[in-house]
């Protein structure tokens, strides 16, 4: 497919732009064996900053979850080292009290452990000892298994096991998966000489400077720049090249490589695909996935799954239909309470849908 046929995306995306929705945004889109467009929009930080490129790197906030958390999580339970029905109580010693005492590690990557969703931990905590604990002394919200509140706080304790069970830190568990992004940039932490290729993501009033580079996520920040629920950066490119990885599984395609998996199993896979029984849940195991008002629209196929991110970033999986899916902004320059992408996202993700379908705008 030629660019022409993105057009309706595309104007969707400069429009956000003109409008103020966000700085910059990079999209991509493709199919399980290959990127099909890729194009660029905006200024990394407003008028008068450098143009964004195909290259430009974001901070994926929240995407985290399901490009860095979940696959290692996988990758361990592919290992034997690690089940998703372990009981978070046999992983974390703090982790003790009966309400807390059947809750497994399902349990936090369904987000339905009942645990708060948010806490402000970084005012006065800093480190994982005092994360981990405090988040382990904090009275649970509501009785596990009975309904899906959207946690950061489960997904960094998560964090915490996978580097017990892994032995490395998450940076280092995530080398492999970071291996499928073709050359292009994402990992934590990003090097300084990448700085000007890094959008930013505006003035952290809390750190009294504009954030180029660091973790937008004031607790992912406090905890070193490397944690379970926030703090991975990268390019749509190298997003686009895990989402290729877990659209093949899913859809039983031959490896383009050698050797093990370095995602995941296709069985496993699915284990993570697979919806929740939870009352009320939309999500997977780390994904969320289709409801007709999601953030992917309304044309793409109830066994879609995907993910959002704080920051203006996406990730939409149609595994079915072959396509993916990515849109990367720094919406929160402008503020984080700029929220003008809820309609953005459902609008670009239309008019992909749209394309492929051959019904696209010329």
């Amino acid at each position: 497919m030629t660019a022409e046929a993105f057009y309706g995306a595309a104007r969707v995306l400069a429009r956000a732009v003109e409008a103020g929705a966000f700085p910059a945004a990079v999209a991509e889109v493709g199919s399980s064996r290959r990127a099909l467009w890729r194009q660029a929009f905006g200024r990394l930080g407003g008028p008068g900053s450098p143009d964004a490129t195909t290259a430009t790197v974001f901070d994926l906030a929240s995407l985290t979850k399901v490009l860095a958390t979940g696959p290692i999580v996988m990758r361990l339970v592919d290992s034997g080292r690690l089940t998703v029905d372990d009981l978070v109580a046999r992983r974390v010693t703090a982790w003790r009290d009966e309400a807390r005492a059947a809750v497994t590690v399902r349990d936090l990557l369904a987000h339905c452990a009942g645990l708060t969703g948010y806490l402000p931990l970084y005012r006065d905590h800093h480190g994982r000892r005092e994360f981990e604990r405090s988040i382990c002394e904090l009275p649970l919200e509501y009785a596990p298994r009975t309904r899906s509140v959207y946690s950061d706080l489960g997904f960094m304790l998560l964090g915490f096991i996978a580097e017990d069970t892994g032995g490395a830190d998450l940076a280092d568990l995530f080398a492999p998966v970071a291996a499928l992004a073709g050359g292009e940039f994402v990992g934590f932490r990003p090097p300084v000489a990448l700085r000007a290729h890094i959008a930013p993501t505006g003035l952290d009033a809390w750190r009294g400077r504009t954030l180029v580079g660091e973790a937008h996520d004031q607790n992912a920040w406090a905890l070193g720049g490397i944690a379970g629920h926030a703090g991975l950066f990268g390019s749509a490119g190298a997003v686009g090249g895990i989402a290729r990885e877990v659209m093949r599984g899913l859809r039983d395609e031959p490896a383009t490589h050698a050797g093990p998996p370095p995602l995941a199993t296709a069985a496993t896979l699915r284990i993570f695909a697979r919806r929740s029984p939870v009352p009320g849940s939309s999500r997977a195991l780390a994904w969320d996935t289709m409801l007709p008002t999601s953030s992917c629209g309304a044309r793409m196929a109830p066994t879609a799954l995907g993910h959002t991110g704080f920051t203006g970033t996406s990730l939409w999986i149609d595994w079915e239909r072959d396509v993916y899916a990515v849109l990367l902004t720094n919406r929160v320059h402008t503020g984080a309470g700029n929220d003008a992408i809820l309609g953005v996202r459902p609008a670009f993700h239309d008019a992909v849908m749209a394309a492929l379908e051959g019904r696209g705008e010329r």
